[in-house]
């Protein structure tokens, strides 16, 4: 069966079907779910759901409309207040429309032509401050008309199977100052199978939410008397973060990294010095200190940087591998603040190699090698990304290219595969980016590795070479989970709650049938801890039953029963969750069975 054409590509840039004209430049894109595909249904799709918006709500007014990874969205304006109960009016209102069939056309006026269509309309004229002088383009289906780039499908038939997926706010233009527009996002396919495996892994997603399991499994807390984005870890948090955290720092100091800290209040003066002050300002916090400017830090690398100046240093000593669990602090807006995902403190598993250049492939190959067996550790698929120089950037292209260079030799010696991202460097150096693929395969961007000379060279960093001559080392930025706080949130969701043993808050749970069996489950729990295991005694006045179920909400790994015979018996009764088994042992084999559990893994 033929498939329709909906659009065009030519080069990097998709054009309509109108716009064919013969062109044998031009690459026809077929309707399915191909990525070029579904950005001109998608966008299609948030100008039907405007034009339904329109039909139920007259006065409505429109911002902007774009795809973006896995849908669309649109910011308007209404009277009245859009909740999620009106989404199924809004879609039936689409369907309606979709059935009409309705051609959708393009045509062009003038900036100062579209000014003045759209006097009455203060959201078009806000759109068109963000579009260059020339001419303008508008997309009509029926009465429906919109500013728009482009390009859209022919007809509304081809607009069949989509879903608005959930109402939000948005600021003008995402500023935090201006009015709060009603935003509502939703997705489209090529077919109803497509549309319908995406929900079903929405609905999942909605059962894994971390913010939901991390309030049924008490981690962290978010408390608006002390400020959005600011975490608060609750004791079964900070129990889950320090079992990484020890893991972790083990596993920096087996591979030669010596663990630092650097303040977090720095004069501005080093931000200026960085860069930062230039090209990252707006994400800092600042403050004045004996009327000198103080920057609270968004980034380790200053502090870092400072150490590594603390002394004289010669290519005997490099590399020089420093790490920190560090505390930063980033001005996110409210407006994208979501649970762990996005927070304005977070802490960094950070480090910093000072190298030669001659070394910069080698210390990449290594901490490659680190990243998989983290993964490995936690049952990750991972990609790789190199990211290029963007347009905001210190240094010359001389030097962005030797950095950018140096890490594509590292991974084309290794065979590995990656993806290239130009211009999503940092504003110091280019990057690898790592990307986690979770339980429900969608990506996270967690770890990086930056090469950068242009920091060294700010800071005039020096070693002495065999010679005895000066020289700049080069400075490799490094985290491989990102932050704590983002990569807990992902391990909560890939796992569905069910966290490795090794990690888990409370690993065992000792439920006591009554009061006669108390002192044995305290024991237990004594034991336990010795070998670096948390167990708790559930010893509320509850039934066995209720005491169990409590045990299962907080996802805790396995679950003890003690009752008589157990006593009698130096004997447990195991509910193992992750082996979804359950059988009696006695203490001793118990005690054997989670030593093997904590020395499963090693980073």
């Amino acid at each position: 069966m033929t498939k329709d054409i909906i659009a065009y590509a030519n080069n990097e840039t998709l054009v309509d079907t109108q716009s064919f004209n013969n062109d044998t430049n031009l690459t026809p894109i077929y309707f399915d779910n191909s990525k070029e595909s579904l950005e001109v249904i998608r966008h299609s799709c948030a100008h039907l759901m405007a034009q339904a918006i329109k039909s139920l709500h007259p006065e409505a007014k429109f911002f902007v409309g774009p795809v973006i990874e896995d849908g669309f969205y649109y910011d308007f304006r209404v009277d009245s207040k859009i909740s999620e109960e009106d989404l199924s009016k809004i879609e039936k209102k689409m369907k309606e429309l979709a059935e009409a069939k309705l051609d959708i056309t393009k045509y062009e006026l003038s900036k100062t032509e579209v000014k003045e269509k759209f006097a009455n309309d203060d959201l078009k004229q806000e759109v068109l401050l963000r579009i260059p002088d020339g001419k303008v383009s508008i997309y009509k289906q029926g009465e429906f008309e919109d500013l728009c780039r482009g390009p859209h499908v022919p007809n509304t038939r081809y607009l069949r199977f989509f879903k608005l997926t959930r109402v939000a706010g948005a600021y003008l233009g995402g500023d935090e100052k201006r009015e709060m527009l009603t935003r509502i996002y939703g997705t489209a396919f090529a077919d109803k199978e497509s549309l319908n495996e995406y929900l079903k892994i929405i609905e999942e997603a909605k059962k894994r939410d971390h913010r939901k399991l991390g309030n049924e499994m008490k981690l962290f807390a978010f408390d608006d008397e002390i400020g959005g984005g600011l975490p608060i870890w609750l004791s079964n948090g900070a129990k889950l973060r320090s079992k990484l955290e020890h893991l972790l720092y083990k596993a920096h100091r087996l591979r030669g990294y010596e663990p630092v800290r650097g303040p977090e209040l720095l004069k501005a003066d080093a931000w200026k010095i960085s860069g930062h002050y230039a090209n990252y300002k707006e994400n800092m916090y600042f403050t004045q200190i004996d009327e000198q400017e103080y920057g609270i830090k968004p980034m380790n690398c200053v502090g870092h940087i400072k150490i590594y100046q603390s002394d004289v240093r010669s290519y005997r000593d490099l590399p020089l591998k420093f790490f920190e669990y560090g505390v930063v602090h980033r001005h996110e807006k409210s407006g994208v603040l979501h649970g762990l995902f996005r927070v304005r403190e977070f802490t960094q598993d950070d480090a910093h190699i000072f190298c030669m250049p001659s070394q910069i492939k080698e210390q990449v190959l290594e901490i490659l090698s680190f990243v998989d067996t983290l993964m490995k550790a936690f049952e990750f698929d991972y990609e790789m990304e190199i990211s290029t120089r963007p347009a905001k950037a210190i240094g010359d292209d001389e030097i962005w290219d030797i950095a950018t260079k140096a890490l594509k030799e590292a991974l084309d010696e290794q065979g590995l595969n990656y993806g290239i991202d130009e211009g999503g460097g940092a504003f110091y150096g280019p990057k690898i980016d790592i990307k986690i693929t979770d339980a429900l395969k969608r990506k996270w961007q967690c770890g990086t590795i930056q090469v950068d000379f242009n920091l060294p060279s700010r800071f005039k960093l020096e070693y002495t070479d065999a010679d005895n001559e000066k020289k700049q080392p080069v400075m490799l930025h490094r985290a491989i989970l990102g932050s704590f706080e983002r990569f807990i949130g992902i391990l909560v969701e890939h796992c569905a709650g069910e966290l490795p043993f090794f990690i888990a808050p409370t690993q065992v749970a000792i439920v006591p049938i009554s009061q006669n069996h108390h002192e044995y489950a305290k024991e237990i729990a004594r034991k336990l801890l010795e070998l670096g295991i948390d167990g708790e005694v559930y010893n509320k006045n509850e039934s066995l039953n209720k005491k169990i179920r409590t045990a299962e909400k907080a996802h805790v790994p396995m679950i003890l029963v003690l009752g008589d015979e157990e006593v009698v018996n130096q004997s447990v009764a195991l509910r193992d969750r992750r082996a979804k088994e359950q059988k009696t042992m006695t203490l001793d084999e118990f005690i054997i069975l989670t030593k093997e559990k904590l020395s499963e893994v090693r980073f």
